[in-house]
């Protein structure tokens, strides 16, 4: 998911996603223990997601600090 298309979504919807997000990570997680994932490119995939989520959502709250 590209940073911009993320500044373009409101604060709920990225909380949201970025719920969604962390219940993709935990199930990969384990899918990866039991040794079932077949993409173990998609955990890097969805960590960096959620780091970018988390970005924006800081962005928005130091912008609203400074205010």
């Amino acid at each position: 998911m590209d940073a911009s298309k993320l500044r373009e979504k409101g604060t709920e919807d990225l909380q949201k996603e970025l719920l969604e997000r962390r219940k993709e990570q935990f199930n990969l997680q384990m899918q990866k223990a039991t040794g079932q994932l077949g993409r173990p490119d998609q955990l890097k995939v969805v960590r960096r997601d959620i780091a970018r989520i988390k970005t924006v959502l800081n962005e928005r709250k130091n912008a609203e600090q400074r205010a």
